[in-house]
């Protein structure tokens, strides 16, 4: 396993935001790009990454919620219920953090590193992940789901949160 390079919406590469091309099948190389993104992402810290994200227009995704992975090609949501409203941020768009409104549960449906098809389902952080990663396979970036005037830089937000915090505890 390797990790490899993620792509910044600084480098200005198109593959951020264009359509990724579907899997045709699971092989062997999709499972070592799937190893290596697994592996890029907790490097990196990260809750998911999709192949794009690598500089591969793939739909290829992975996730990591509460220590479970999940590796997904031709990953699609199925059903997608409620609404969330939280803070996100994203590897390709490091420093900067804002707040956007997705499904609180979703069910999606793809390959699993076996080739077989496979449901996951989801509800907050989880569902929150597997919405965001999509969109990178779709050439969208949650910056442009932020809802407006809520796009600041990760320091920024994390400082006011514990202003509120000692407030809280101090008033």
């Amino acid at each position: 396993m390797a990790v490899l390079p993620i792509v910044l919406t600084t480098d200005k590469d198109p593959v951020l935001t264009t359509r990724a091309t579907r899997v045709p099948r699971v092989d062997d190389t999709v499972r070592k790009l799937m190893d290596d993104m697994v592996e890029t992402m907790i490097e990196a810290h990260g809750a998911g990454l999709a192949a794009p994200q690598v500089g591969v227009s793939q739909r290829v995704i992975v996730l990591r919620v509460d220590n479970q992975v999940y590796q997904l090609a031709n990953p699609e949501t199925v059903r997608c219920e409620g609404e969330q409203t939280g803070f996100e941020g994203c590897l390709s768009v490091p420093g900067l953090i804002g707040e956007v409104t997705r499904c609180e549960r979703v069910v999606a449906r793809g390959l699993n590193r076996h080739g077989k098809e496979i449901r996951v389902k989801g509800d907050g952080l989880l569902a929150r992940a597997i919405q965001h990663e999509i969109d990178h396979l779709d050439g969208i970036l949650f910056t442009t789901k932020v809802i407006e005037g809520t796009l600041r830089p990760w320091e920024l937000a994390h400082e006011q949160e514990a202003e509120a915090v000692e407030g809280e505890l101090v008033g």
